[in-house]
């Protein structure tokens, strides 16, 4: 029985082997597989945050071989910067990136080579300005699209170009508080002038470096709700590069959690320094602003509070 069900599997085979379709395949010529690309683009875009330095900051940039072997002659490469690019990408995702000013950095090259036997160009660099004449702006976010402009051999459209987000960031600890002898109180919207005795409540106890004072927003005869704000006139003109605030001390609520920043020269003509928010802490809280500001006189909103609708502060400074 079970040589005559091995004869009718081994029949059953033979037929269903007899039946089969043959397909010729078409040609896959190596060629085909063979093109040059950004290595970078492969994980594009690509976040960069050089620092505030009097030296050059480096991004790197080049082109690479990809197929079977090793090429058996040089390709010739170049690249660009294409503005174009920029305002695609801003548009394909939804963001208003400038494009890195020109005056701010350099290609190290527009032209290069991946060598006869080698898989790349040699590690190409982006020499970017962080600091003193011809600079980008701090903290300001940037788009710059390096690009294969041209190649001897095929490129891979999908991997031309890499996108490079720049944003030069300031480290805290180089930059240390202001002297803040000679700075006065120029302007506010209110204080508690009478209710927290006579050291404490006015807004010029943010000044005293003392922090058991504190100026305390009005709440004896009138509770105005936020916002609430302070005027600092630091008595001639600085690059004022972030804000310090010390809480109130030894108390839970009221501590400012949302502030909005302005800078301005003459006390009349205001520009935004961005919207600072705070943790729920009693101590100091550095942040820089949007951006370095010429400025003379520093404005502080208080817009929200943590559990209340009153604010106070113990002590401001800038750097």
């Amino acid at each position: 029985m079970f040589i005559k069900r091995l004869f009718l599997l081994t029949g059953v085979l033979a037929t269903l082997a007899a039946c089969k379709d043959e397909y010729d395949l078409p040609e896959q010529p190596l060629e085909n597989y063979i093109s040059v690309y950004m290595p970078q683009a492969v994980n594009s875009p690509v976040s960069k945050t050089p620092d505030i330095a009097d030296t050059l900051q480096y991004i790197i940039y080049g082109a690479n071989y990809g197929g079977q072997d090793y090429p058996g002659k040089d390709i010739n490469i170049s690249f660009k910067v294409d503005p174009l690019l920029a305002d695609s990408f801003n548009t394909a995702n939804n963001t208003s990136y400038e494009l890195l000013p020109t005056k701010g950095y350099d290609l190290e090259t527009l032209e290069s080579t991946i060598g006869k036997g080698k898989l790349n160009t040699a590690p190409l660099k982006v020499s970017v300005r962080t600091k003193g004449v011809n600079s980008i702006d701090a903290l300001k976010t940037y788009i710059l699209p390096v690009s294969i402009a041209t190649s001897s051999e095929k490129v891979n459209e999908k991997l031309r170009t890499t996108f490079y987000i720049i944003k030069a960031q300031p480290k805290l600890a180089d930059y240390p508080d202001y002297d803040r002898a000679g700075w006065a109180i120029a302007g506010f919207s209110s204080e508690e002038a009478n209710g927290e005795g006579a050291n404490n409540g006015h807004a010029k106890h943010t000044l005293d470096g003392d922090k058991g004072t504190f100026w305390h927003s009005q709440w004896q005869g009138a509770s105005p709700g936020p916002p609430h704000y302070i005027i600092y006139d630091m008595g001639a003109e600085k690059e004022v590069h972030g804000i310090s605030l010390l809480a109130r001390q030894n108390t839970g609520s009221g501590k400012p959690s949302v502030v909005v920043v302005e800078t301005s020269l003459d006390n009349i003509s205001w520009t935004n320094g961005g919207t600072l928010e705070l943790q729920n802490t009693q101590d100091l809280q550095r942040r820089f602003l949007n951006g370095f500001k010429q400025a003379r006189y520093v404005k502080i909103t208080i817009t929200a509070a943590f559990s209340a609708s009153y604010s106070s502060l113990a002590e401001f400074y800038a750097f």
